[in-house]
């Protein structure tokens, strides 16, 4: 990013600066579809997923007139859940499919919603792993499901991508989105995978730069950086998945054992969930006072809610999952990645006790 910051040049120029900027983009793209199973030609640069879940769901829908039904779950994230919110208003009929006080899609509920709704059905979106739980879900069986109705599947990949191999052409999805921060790549920057076949209407105009889909001046330094990073995470990528889950084990156990009234979200097996994160409710405290007291010690941890104009809302995850508002509202997520140590484990178990003490105190 360095290098590329340095230079000048658009890359939809004609001239020597513009061409070579050009190259770049272009080696990145192939770089990033070698990484993921896909062909260059389908993947799509954009601002990061927000963006790229936007475009499926969006384009799909208005490029698909006559399927008016959009399916999706109800833990999603808000990028996706919104976006088919938003499309009520253009005559979309949404159907939300739940999931169990585990996380587990409820797939009996999405063959019998596909049954009903097949020739209208413009799209399935179903996200490929939690960014709350880290509960994988069961995208194979999905796509199966939706194929034999010749329904195209979107999944936002945030979250695995970088942490999970990805075979997009195997995998029979016809969209997956992706965005850099999440493999260590730069903020801002991320990618929508969309097979060729695929119809998508634009979500805003100008240029058409990205398959006449996308417009807009692509950001060279950022969408090489983003193809380095995942180069990079993919370079090693089972021995550090392993040593990840193996933090990731340990936390929950150890917590599970040491701090009283304590429970996963969530699964713990290796072939349902992501390495490196856990979600743990702590009966008795309000997260936001048990994240503040961790900061203070050096650690950083998420609620999983989100807060619009300074409210704080339970997470609507934990919510589908079963979880009462007052056990949502007591639940940290802990994530693990390639810069966390036994040392950081260490740490946070040490200090973790007290703080709840605390925390339940304060109430």
């Amino acid at each position: 990013m360095t290098r590329e910051l340095t230079r000048v040049g658009n890359p939809s120029s004609l001239h020597t600066s513009g061409r070579e900027a050009r190259r770049v983009v272009e080696e990145s793209r192939e770089t990033i579809a070698a990484c993921l199973g896909a062909d260059p030609a389908e993947v799509i640069f954009t601002s990061g997923a927000t963006e790229a879940d936007n475009l499926v769901i969006k384009g799909t829908f208005r490029a698909r007139p006559r399927a008016n039904t959009m399916i999706t779950s109800a833990v999603e994230h808000h990028a996706v859940l919104e976006s088919v919110e938003s499309l009520s208003g253009e005559g979309a009929e949404l159907v939300v499919i739940g999931v169990d006080r585990h996380g587990h899609l409820d797939l009996d509920r999405l063959r019998a919603t596909l049954t009903d709704h097949a020739e209208r059905t413009a799209l399935v979106s179903i996200m490929y792993a939690n960014n709350e739980t880290g509960v994988l879900a069961p995208i194979v069986d999905v796509v199966d499901a939706a194929r034999r109705f010749g329904v195209p599947v979107h999944s936002d990949a945030v979250q695995a991508v970088g942490q999970l191999r990805i075979d997009f052409a195997g995998s029979g999805l016809a969209a997956l989105s992706l965005s850099a921060h999440k493999f260590g790549g730069p903020v801002g920057t991320g990618a929508l995978l969309a097979r060729r076949d695929l119809a998508l209407s634009p979500v805003h105009h100008g240029g058409g730069q990205e398959r006449d889909v996308r417009s807009g001046t692509l950001d060279v330094a950022g969408i090489a950086g983003m193809a380095a990073a995942l180069r990079a995470s993919l370079d090693d990528l089972t021995a550090e998945a392993s040593r990840i889950r193996t933090l990731r084990d340990r936390l929950i156990r150890t917590v599970l054992a040491d701090v009283p009234d304590t429970e996963l979200n969530g699964v713990a097996e290796a072939d349902g969930s992501l390495p490196g994160i856990a979600n743990i409710s702590f009966a008795g405290c309000e997260a936001d006072n048990l994240l503040m007291l961790l900061d203070q010690s050096g650690i950083d941890t998420s609620t999983g809610s989100a807060c619009t104009a300074g409210v704080s809302e339970p997470s609507h995850v934990l919510d589908a999952m079963g979880r009462t508002t007052r056990e949502a509202r007591s639940s940290l997520r802990f994530s693990l990645g390639h810069t966390s140590t036994d040392g950081d484990v260490d740490r946070l178990l040490a200090v973790l006790p007290g703080a709840v003490e605390l925390a339940r105190q304060a109430g």
